[in-house]
């Protein structure tokens, strides 16, 4: 069994009905004893970045909601390391943040591939100890995080590709009910 970490994602167990973390999937970019951070990938929200960020007016890129935690902050993750400086490395070539002037100039040069961007409303927190009492519960699978999964073009789908790709009991609990108690 994989432990939590930066760099590998939270998959919700089937049973978790917090209706922020309901069939998410949760890169975590910080995991330590003062508590972890990281971004849901499967919630897309229902505006573009041209709407956030007026420099960027000409593309339709998606923003995703991170998590339930500050959704008025704008985040990132990328791999572009060397286009935009400052950003922190979470996995091997996938970046969260940086300057954000550098991101902007590389996406209106038109050099940039989107699909190697992504946008965040707030984020996902949990204080220290909160996360490992949540995984004592069997709140959340882990798994290692590559990149198809962190920029993945079907987050619909995002959910159920992860537990298939961990393969065996994983994928039987893919077509788990809503609600148990409709089992």
């Amino acid at each position: 069994m994989i432990e939590p970490a930066s760099g590998t994602l939270l998959i919700a167990n089937p049973h978790l009905d917090d209706p922020n973390f309901l069939r998410t999937v949760v890169f975590l970019c910080e995991h330590s004893e003062e508590g972890s951070f990281g971004f849901v990938l499967n919630r897309k929200l229902d505006y573009a970045i041209e709407e956030l960020v007026p420099e960027l007016e000409d593309f339709k890129i998606p923003v995703f909601e991170g998590g339930p935690v500050e959704l008025n902050t704008l985040h990132f993750l990328h791999q572009y390391p060397d286009a935009i400086p400052g950003g922190k490395e979470i996995g091997e070539g996938l970046f969260w943040g940086g300057e954000f002037d550098k991101v902007i100039e590389l996406i209106n040069s038109r050099t940039a591939d989107l699909n190697k961007i992504r946008f965040f409303l707030g984020y996902s927190g949990w204080s220290g100890g909160q996360l490992q009492a949540e995984m004592e519960e069997r709140t959340w699978i882990v798994a290692p995080a590559p990149a198809k999964f962190i920029f993945s073009g079907n987050e619909k789908e995002l959910w159920k590709d992860v537990l298939k790709d961990l393969g065996g009991e994983y994928e039987l609990i893919i077509n788990a009910p809503l609600d148990p108690r409709m089992n």
